[in-house]
């Protein structure tokens, strides 16, 4: 429950009432809105909050969305007319409505699909469990990364488990290549027992430590341990490619505001990531080649002077 995501959903349904009978030419109904301010200031200025305190204010809160919500469905029956942008406003004020009551009645703190923001209605918590923050807010990427480059296998505001779309991107990979790949640099959270059996069954080699009891022979354990080290250095290349796209093209705060243009964001950072692989590749390429020729003209210059050497 946010007591600010209801106080801003409060103040746009009273603007959606004013809007409305200014449109009709009718009188704006009594909403209590410098009481329904105070009662929220009261919660978000106390420095102390008890539970007690912020169901009061909730509960309040909740009162005055109905109230307003109502009236305006009392002016649609009336015969004003909604726009487009105020029938979705509407629309994303009843859900918040709706689901921070649900969650206020029963006392817990989570629903599926909750809304977080009603700029971004998309937008869906996702639990990290970082030290930093343990619930991120934004899109979750999934990408495979195969010679360097890196290719999106799902881009969702949803949380989902990865792990689920392992099988999908190799079978991706089968169509791009007409092959399995040789080996999965993967996290552990890929590591179950339906993928491990599905690797098997198609020779693909999956990082990380085996399920069950390490190996008693010695020699096994020690070749597996630095088997499974060179793994994990070898994916250092992808969390990389997250860093590089964060700090050099601005995938750390994704600023577009619709969900169409965050998507887009997100993937031009992906493609100019990508792009400054190939033109890397393609330079030391033509460095290599210039330093070919350099080294055979003066090779050949050599030879002529050895030529001239003799004659004389």
């Amino acid at each position: 429950m946010n007591i600010d995501l209801l106080n801003q959903v409060r103040e746009k349904a009273e603007k959606t009432v004013d809007e409305l009978c200014k449109a009709a030419g009718q009188k704006k109904p009594r909403m209590y809105r410098k009481r329904a301010r105070k009662d929220y200031l009261r919660l978000s200025k106390s420095k102390k909050r008890s539970g007690k305190a912020i169901r009061s204010a909730i509960r309040k809160q909740l009162q005055y969305i109905r109230r307003d919500i109502r009236y305006i469905a009392e002016l649609v029956q009336k015969g004003a007319k909604l726009s487009s942008k105020q029938a979705d406003r509407l629309n994303i004020m009843t859900t918040v409505y709706e689901q921070q009551r649900l969650m206020f009645e029963s006392g817990t703190h989570s629903i599926p699909r909750r809304i977080v923001s009603l700029a971004q209605p998309w937008v869906r918590p996702i639990v990290r469990g970082k030290a930093h923050a343990n619930t991120e807010f934004g899109s979750k990427l999934h990408i495979s990364l195969v010679d360097g480059y890196a290719r999106i296998e799902r881009l969702d505001f949803e949380p989902f488990n990865e792990s689920e779309d392992l099988w999908r991107a190799v079978a991706r990979y089968r169509e791009r290549y007409g092959c399995y790949p040789e080996r999965i640099l993967a996290d552990k959270i890929y590591r179950s027992r339906q993928t491990l059996a599905f690797c098997k069954e198609h020779g693909i080699r999956l990082s990380g430590p085996a399920l069950g009891k390490p190996p008693k022979a010695p020699g096994l354990s020690r070749q597996a341990k630095k088997l499974e080290y060179q793994d994990n250095c070898d994916r250092n290349a992808v969390e990389g490619v997250f860093g590089t796209v964060k700090t050099a093209y601005g995938l750390d705060r994704v600023m577009a505001r619709l969900q169409e243009t965050a998507v887009c964001v997100i993937g031009v950072a992906l493609l100019l990531s990508n792009l400054s692989l190939s033109l890397r590749a393609a330079l030391a390429l033509f460095c290599l080649m210039l330093l070919l020729f350099v080294l055979l003209t003066l090779r050949s210059r050599a030879q002529v002077n050895e030529g001239k050497k003799r004659s004389i």
